[in-house]
């Protein structure tokens, strides 16, 4: 393995100054970089504000601060390390290039993941080493979680981990040329809490122009929050704290408290026993009528981000992230099924269809997998379907099926095995709780190909997807390209999701 270095790393000059990278496993590296102003002090809880210039030449070799953040304290956190920098200046982005000096390259801004309370851009796992040997420069980006992001007051100012996100992606757009990027190949990405970011992203007025293509893993806009929703999540976090539910009172909170009640009002959503609330998230984007001005899918349907190619999907057994490192699974009893199953609002006879495609499987599995289907498969059909009604919009849609052996086998095609194979890292230690030990190569090569086909040539290489044929890529250690794959259940919510 090649030895990061600094003195070998060119450096570069971007609009605030100029920075000296490192070389990372064979490519140029540039950590750090500020795209906002510290949202602190005066600016804590408002829109980002352009970063400072600095003199003389900044040294970019380091991840920078990471954002404020509570703890999860979920039973799967151990399998997604989190990464915690201190410091001010945490509005912050990473770039790997395959070459500074170079000009036209394809360009991947990464949004990472987290239910908008947890992740940052220096996670290990998002590492884009393996972007930049094969020819794309890799972009990763933190940007504001739980209260201080996406508190919403209605007071005029909202959806303050969005507005970062455009922030970095303007960025990007004058100062990616620097390291080798187009400008005008953009495509911004992102898995679970990133990909309901992307598909809001394609409904914001603020960010049109700013990427050319998308990427939604295992993430739609099913946790988008009315305005209403959003400012009965203010008042029983002000109650909790004991303050006003205005900007000024929470401004007065310390960071860290604030974080802490953050994280026990998410707490108390993941664990109520309404099933209908689990795919609510105390912090997420909000229909403001501004910077959000209607809810994703009604912008979709009027042609909102109908230039932008999209690449959307999900994983076979997305929500056994939650039912088999908890134990919950081998809980599940028929009649807790069918009460789960009612409470989404799914129709009689729903359990036996989703039984007579899966023979002997037990009341913990049927769970899974309708779960998967209502909180994350079907939203993201939705989410196609929305963009086909224009007649323009380019879209793909994949399902990766690879299965970890991790918990004895059970774990399945959960949520984020895919990441570590998407991103060609299978050496990442930190990532082997999630997919093994010995994770196979030739899946990295397959789901990693196609996602760099889709950021250089606009093409992951399999149909697009039609009302007609439905071309799903099942994506394991080949690519199979299936028409309308579990139809039967995807027809249980037709009219319902």
């Amino acid at each position: 393995m090649m030895t990061n270095t600094v003195d070998s790393a060119p450096g570069v000059q971007v609009a605030s100054g100029r920075l000296r990278g490192r070389t990372d496993r064979g490519v140029a590296a540039f950590l750090g970089i500020p795209y906002a102003a510290p949202p602190f002090g005066a600016r804590r809880m408002r829109p980002p504000e352009p970063p400072a210039r600095w003199e003389g030449e900044r040294r970019a070799a380091d991840y920078g601060p990471t954002c404020p953040k509570g703890d999860d304290g979920l039973e799967s956190a151990a399998l997604f390390p989190e990464v915690v920098i201190p410091g001010e200046e945490c509005l912050n982005l990473n770039v790997w290039t395959p070459d500074p000096g170079g000009s036209g390259l394809p360009v991947l801004v990464w949004l990472h993941g987290g239910m908008f309370t947890q992740g940052s851009g220096s996670v290990a796992g998002y590492r884009g080493t393996s972007f930049a040997r094969d020819g794309v420069v890799c972009v990763t980006i933190n940007y504001r979680l739980g209260a201080e992001g996406f508190l919403h007051l209605d007071d005029g100012t909202a959806n303050l981990g969005l507005l970062d996100q455009i922030a970095a992606l303007e960025w990007v757009q004058g100062n990616i040329a620097a390291f080798g990027g187009d400008p005008g190949r953009v495509t911004v990405a992102g898995q679970s809490a990133g990909a309901m970011s992307v598909v809001t992203l394609l409904a914001m007025p603020r960010a049109r122009g700013l990427f050319r293509q998308a990427v939604a893993q295992s993430g739609a806009v099913a946790q988008t929050l009315t305005a209403e929703a959003a400012a009965g999540v203010a008042s029983r976090l002000a109650e909790s704290l004991g303050v006003a539910p205005t900007r000024e009172a929470f401004g007065e909170v310390p960071v860290e408290r604030l974080g802490r009640a953050a994280s026990a009002l998410l707490k108390e959503v993941q664990a109520a026993s309404d099933p209908a609330r689990w795919a609510s998230l105390p912090f997420a984007p909000v229909v403001d009528g501004d910077t959000l001005p209607d809810h994703p899918l009604d912008a979709l349907r009027k042609g909102a981000g109908s230039g932008v190619r999209l690449l959307a999907g999900w994983n076979r057994d997305d929500t056994r992230i939650g039912l088999v490192p908890t134990g919950m699974i081998d809980i599940v009893d028929e009649p807790i099924l069918a009460a789960v199953v009612a409470a989404l609002g799914a129709p009689g006879g729903t359990v036996e269809r989703y039984r007579a495609a899966r023979p002997g499987a037990s009341s913990g599995d049927l769970l899974a997998a309708v779960t998967t289907d209502c909180f994350v498969r079907v939203p993201a059909i939705r989410v196609a379907e929305a963009r086909l009604e224009t007649g323009e919009a380019d879209t793909w849609m994949y399902r990766f099926d690879h299965e970890s052996p991790s918990f004895a086998g059970r774990l399945g095609a959960a949520h984020a095995v895919e990441l570590p194979y998407v991103f060609d890292l299978l050496s990442e230690e930190s990532s082997h709780a999630l997919i093994g030990d010995e994770p196979p190569q030739v899946v990295a090569d397959t789901a990693h190909g196609a996602w760099v086909r889709f950021v250089a040539d606009g093409d992951p290489g399999w149909p697009r997807y039609d009302l007609a044929g439905r071309a799903t890529a099942l994506i394991d250690e080949g690519i199979t390209v299936v028409d309308d794959p579990g139809g039967a259940e995807r027809d249980v919510w037709t009219g319902r999701l």
